[in-house]
């Protein structure tokens, strides 16, 4: 079932869009490691296992999904893990570790739901805290192109839409401090952010179209 699910996910993406990969020879080469990305449209999801079908990944999803029969079906097929993200999930954190030790990869939106008007939110902090803790690889992927209204529009008008994929190289976190937890944290969490910022149209930036670490990264691009 596995099998057909993705021969249909790559049908049906190859139908309605021209998918774009770039930099994926950042991606390192065991796993262990996270891949955060920026959330524009429902297609998103698809998306990652369409592209990462060479690693072994599981994927977070906001625990109101779980709810819909055909939702937990794929969560058992894909390895979703349905997260609370409003409270403290120590069943999905534990979850999520487990896999993390035993190789698998971690693919996570930080802002935790998709960009309704199309612009990065402020990102949530919870997946910065445990890739500090644990000393986890990140690799940003920033998405551009999949918003709803452009994919929808182009869908009435029998067009492919063209999707970007872009990664850029891991980093990892400094250890975790024990003093301004929060603030550090959600420095942290904005570091994430911009790392993917810094590879989208200024369109998508919303929140850190005007972030000074992001100007930072910017910056550093241009004088490679």
């Amino acid at each position: 079932m596995k099998k057909f699910l993705r021969w249909l996910i790559h049908f049906v993406i190859d139908s309605i869009a021209n998918v774009e990969r770039r930099g994926y020879e950042n991606f390192p080469v065991t796993g262990g490691f996270v891949i955060a990305v920026n959330h524009l449209g429902f297609l998103d999801v698809p998306l990652a296992l369409y592209s990462l079908e060479k690693w072994d990944i599981f994927i977070m999803v906001a625990e109101k999904w779980e709810k819909f029969f055909l939702w937990r079906w794929l969560g058992k097929q894909f390895d979703f893990v349905f997260v609370d993200r409003y409270n403290p999930d120590l069943k999905a954190l534990r979850n999520m570790m487990r896999r993390m030790e035993n190789g698998q990869t971690l693919v996570v939106a930080p802002e935790g739901t998709r960009a309704r008007d199309e612009k990065m939110a402020r990102g949530k902090p919870g997946v910065a805290y445990l890739a500090s803790k644990m000393g986890w690889q990140i690799v940003p992927v920033a998405i551009s192109g999949s918003e709803d209204r452009i994919l929808l529009g182009n869908l009435k008008r029998f067009r492919r839409t063209h999707i970007s994929l872009t990664a850029d190289k891991a980093f990892t976190l400094p250890p975790f401090p024990k003093e301004n937890r929060e603030e550090i944290l959600q420095e942290y969490t904005d570091e994430i952010m911009c790392h993917i910022g810094v590879m989208l149209p200024e369109r998508n930036l919303g929140y850190y179209a005007n972030h000074p670490r992001l100007k930072e990264l910017s910056k550093e691009k241009n004088e490679i």
